[in-house]
């Protein structure tokens, strides 16, 4: 209870109302701040590869006397459409085939090779290997829950093989912070508990180590 005699509260000093508005600024200022660097720095070193390869006759520096950056990136996102639209024709196809037989002729340069073409249609082909849902299992004991996404139902000797009454489902567990590294398990489909939040949500949850919910305000709450 306050009486007449108590102080009154002491207003924050010049120093700390400061400080605390530019610990806000810094809060605004740092996401879109960096992402533009990170943004920038990517333009200027895909340019700093591209343009060493790229005739000076060719270059725009030449004519208008300024060294324009992302020059070096609409040049590499022309030249890989025309490669790709090369490549989906019979006489590409057949110079790739030609080229890709040289290629494995070389031992060395060919575990090079088949590694990079592997990662490279891992992360970059679109295809089946996309997985399908997130969910909730136990792992890696009874009474410990844990988030993994389901990318395919387990076909040939895997499934053949494992004794379950039903289905088994491959289910990719990701580490945190870090979700491209992880585990792959098989479980049974029973065993399993699909996840209404979507893929891209279940994995703001894994990088963030449970910071991030699809609903932040009430996480006890439906995803909206």
């Amino acid at each position: 209870m306050n009486t007449p005699f108590d102080d009154k509260p002491r207003r924050p000093g010049l120093f700390a109302s400061l400080r605390s508005s530019f610990l806000t600024g810094l809060v605004v200022i740092a996401p879109v701040g960096l992402t533009i660097w990170f943004i920038w720095s990517i333009i200027g070193w895909i340019d700093g590869v591209v343009l060493p390869l790229v005739p000076y006759t060719f270059q725009p520096e030449k004519y208008i006397g300024i060294n324009l950056r992302g020059v070096g990136v609409i040049i590499f996102l022309l030249f890989t459409i025309v490669v790709g639209w090369l490549a989906k024709g019979l006489l590409g196809r057949s110079l790739i085939r030609f080229a890709e037989g040289i290629v494995e002729s070389v031992p060395v340069v060919r575990s090079i090779y088949s590694g990079v073409k592997q990662i490279a249609e891992t992360v970059f082909a679109q295809s089946e290997r996309s997985f399908e849902k997130a969910c909730l299992f136990e792992y890696p004991r009874k009474g410990i829950w844990a988030i993994g996404f389901i990318s395919t139902t387990a076909k040939g000797e895997v499934a053949n093989r494992a004794m379950t009454s039903g289905d088994l489902v491959s289910v990719f567990v990701p580490t945190t912070p870090n979700p491209t590294s992880g585990f792959l398990l098989f479980f049974p489909s029973e065993d399993i508990i699909e996840l209404d939040m979507s893929v891209e949500d279940a994995a703001k949850l894994v990088i963030s180590a449970g910071l991030v919910y699809p609903n932040s305000k009430d996480p006890s709450q439906p995803v909206d």
